[in-house]
């Protein structure tokens, strides 16, 4: 009998599977009854959680599940019919919410899928925010630095003040080892090393303007990278086996005024070159955001600098322009004391002048009264027609003289046109007769009677034309033509400066003056009018003429707003004078009140003034005695006196008229008139008062009357110019001479 060792086991095979299962159910349920509690809790404390649906299904199944695995711990031994039931149903409930779970998470799983995409999409997005985030703060850093730096290298203006600002700016800023600045020499073919960082005085290297590098660097815009080993670079020695850094090079434009004023093209311009380096045996290198700083600093460095530029020209022109004002104000000084000096010289002058004057034209009008020879009286004329010919010439030079200084004005009043020019021509035939030459006036129909404007002036220009007329012409006629100039006819391209102007308050008269004497060399014409010009051939050099009457001619028309001018066909072909000028239109109720005195006629010239008492005051001895030879010849009744006061002794009520020298030492005539009149308070009382003076001044004889005097005569005094001054005295109770 075979002894067995085996030993059985304490649970059979089978059982011992069953059991093992029984405990994995037991389990299994477990946890599947746990993992619902789970989402439970999880759903409850999601409350943005889109799929809470999804779960509480997802819950249901595996509660089902657990259920079917605790169901099963009774199918391990006899059960009953009821448990087959439950275990089969909850079989079937598990197999369909599983069907329905899993037919669900195929829709779910895209959405989940499509989720992640999203939040992929977003931490992207969230990344180059970031990005975009650190580059608005890096340009926002840029651009304090930059308005920093600007307002650095703006707050001056002064050019050197700028670059070193700039330079000390820029490392302070950027942190550098080095900064230098090259700037271009004269003569632009080399860039010298004139501004650094680190050195007070830096040495003068240059190196030449045509290399490779710096060529590059000029033709772009943009800071550009260079090796440490450029020319430009080596501008500090490196000290042991440091390895150099990064080093940056950026154009600088200089700008000249004259790229301002002028069309600027940028080939032509200047630049200079900056330079920068970062710390020796440095990691670091250059980011975007500083090589955008330095180019932005260049360009503000080159408005700068045009800035300074600008400001230096405009001081430099400044400068300039005050100096040609202080010259300029000294030459007007100069010129206004000479003007001063020249006018007190020619008052005194034509003083001193019309005195001796005065005496020889009175002494030889009265020795023309006497009996003389024929001889003698041809002696006699000829020392009146001289004198009358220097008395003109006194006059032309005070004219002249007033005209170059612009102290000459017009005295524009209403007046008779047509009987102006009757007088001309009744003043001109005398000599025309003696000559035997025909003279014609011929007036348009169209001219109007009365005009506006300087009669005087007016007159002694047609007087000075027709006497040129006269003096050159030997034979044959002289015609004064006068009408209204028309319009097509003011343009002349011989006066480009003459622009007349039309209105209905104006007319433009034109005067024509035309003789058949020598005539003129058409090209000495344009010398007529300068002064002292003589161009009459030498034939005619017996004929009087200071060569001023024509230069007068023309500044007289200038002042009326018009234009002279001379026409010949050449020698002995005579010549025509035309000249243009401006009148105003007379007002009928002006011309009907105006009172014009009545022109003296020949009867006057044997009018006697028989003991009319009159009373002479001159401190002049010579001049004294000539006035009342003159009032004595004319039957007069004289009294002289030598001062003011001694005409305030001596009139009387009986005098008539007193005969005063406005220029008087002591007391002049101006006082001695007001006293006068405060003496005799009405007007038949007191005598008529008439001023003596060699003074041609308009402000003179205005002074005259306003202190009340009736009269003005002006020196040199012919008998027959002080019986017609007597006759318009006695007669209208004031007279004017017409050389005012």
């Amino acid at each position: 009998m075979e002894s067995c060792n085996c030993i059985e086991p304490q649970w059979p095979a089978d059982e011992l599977l069953m059991k093992y299962q029984y405990i994995s159910d037991f389990f299994i349920a477990l946890a599947y009854f746990s993992i619902p509690l789970e989402l439970i809790y999880f759903v409850k404390k999601s409350a943005v959680f889109p799929y809470r649906w999804v779960l509480v299904q997802f819950g249901a199944f595996i509660v089902l599940c657990g259920a079917t695995h605790l169901i099963n711990l009774w199918t391990f031994s006899m059960h009953s019919r009821t448990v087959a039931v439950v275990m089969t149903t909850a079989k079937v409930l598990t197999a369909v919410v599983s069907c329905a779970t899993a037919l669900m998470l195929v829709h779910i799983i895209p959405d989940l899928l499509s989720v992640k995409t999203r939040e992929l999409f977003l931490k992207n997005k969230a990344a180059e925010l970031d990005r975009e985030m650190g580059l608005i703060r890096t340009q926002e850093e840029t651009g304090r630095h930059v308005r920093m730096l600007t307002h650095e290298i703006r707050s001056t203006l002064d050019r050197h003040t700028i670059l070193k600002t700039t330079l000390v700016e820029l490392g302070r800023t950027l942190a550098l080892e080095e900064c230098a600045l090259w700037m271009p020499t004269r003569t632009s073919l080399e860039l010298q090393l004139s501004y650094t960082l680190r050195h007070q005085n830096p040495v003068g290297l240059s190196v030449p303007i045509q290399l490779s590098v710096i060529n590059q660097v000029f033709s772009s815009n943009r800071a550009m990278k260079i090796s440490p080993n450029s020319p430009v670079a080596r501008i500090r020695p490196l000290a042991g086996k440091y390895m150099p850094g990064e080093v940056v090079a950026v154009r600088v434009p200089l700008l000249n005024l004259s790229n301002f004023q002028n069309d600027w093209q940028e080939q032509s311009a200047q630049y200079a070159l900056m330079v920068l380096m970062l710390p020796s045996d440095s990691a670091r290198q250059w980011h975007v955001h500083e090589l955008e700083l330095v180019e932005v600093v260049a360009d503000q460095v080159a408005v700068a600098l045009s800035h300074a530029a600008i400001l230096e020209e405009s001081m430099r022109a400044r400068d300039q322009l005050m100096e040609q004002n202080v010259a300029l104000d000294l030459a007007r000084r100069e010129a206004e004391t000479a003007i001063r000096a020249r006018n007190d010289f020619l008052a005194v002058m034509n003083h001193e002048m019309r005195t001796p004057m005065h005496a020889i034209i009175a002494l030889s009008s009265l020795i023309q009264e006497t009996e003389l020879s024929p001889e003698q009286r041809l002696m006699v004329e000829t020392v009146l027609k001289s004198s009358n010919l220097l008395a003109t010439l006194i006059n032309d030079v005070l004219d002249l003289s007033r005209l170059e200084d612009g102290s000459l004005e017009l005295d524009i009043g209403t007046f008779n046109l047509h009987g102006m020019f009757k007088e001309v021509i009744n003043l001109i035939k005398p000599i025309a007769s003696v000559k035997k030459l025909l003279i014609s006036l011929n007036m348009a129909a169209d001219l109007p009677e009365y005009a506006v404007g300087d009669e005087r002036r007016l007159m002694q220009t047609i007087l000075n034309v027709a006497g040129n007329a006269l003096k050159f012409s030997k034979e044959g006629s002289i015609s004064i033509a006068a009408c209204i100039a028309k319009s097509d006819s003011l343009r002349d391209a011989r006066a480009p400066d003459f622009f007349p102007v039309y209105g209905a308050d104006h007319f433009y008269l034109r005067v024509q003056v035309k003789d058949t004497g020598l005539g003129i060399n058409p090209q000495d014409i344009p010398y007529l009018f300068n002064k002292f010009a003589q161009t009459q051939p030498l034939s005619s050099k017996n004929v009087n003429g200071t060569g001023l009457g024509l230069a007068i001619c023309k500044r007289f028309v200038s002042l009326m707003k018009g234009h002279i001018w001379i026409e010949s066909e050449g020698l002995g072909k005579g010549c025509t004078a035309i000249f243009i000028v401006k009148l105003g239109i007379a007002n009928q109720s002006t011309v009907s009140e105006q009172h014009f005195i009545p022109k003296l006629h020949g009867n006057h010239a044997l009018a006697t003034f028989q003991g009319l008492k009159v009373l002479v005051i001159d401190d002049n001895g010579v001049s004294r005695m000539v006035t009342k030879g003159l009032l004595v010849h004319l039957g007069c009744d004289v009294t002289v006196v030598s001062s003011g006061k001694d005409c305030l002794r001596s009139v009387t009520p009986e005098h008539k008229v007193v005969f005063m020298d406005v220029s008087m030492s002591g007391m002049e005539g101006y006082e001695v008139a007001v006293r006068l009149h405060e003496r005799f308070s009405t007007r038949h009382e007191r005598p008529l008062l008439v001023a003596l003076t060699g003074s041609t001044d308009r402000v003179t004889k205005e002074h005259c009357l306003r202190v009340g005097m009736d009269g003005v005569i002006l020196k040199p005094i012919s008998l027959e110019k002080m019986r017609i001054a007597l006759s318009e005295l006695l007669e209208n109770g004031v007279f004017s001479e017409a050389k005012w």
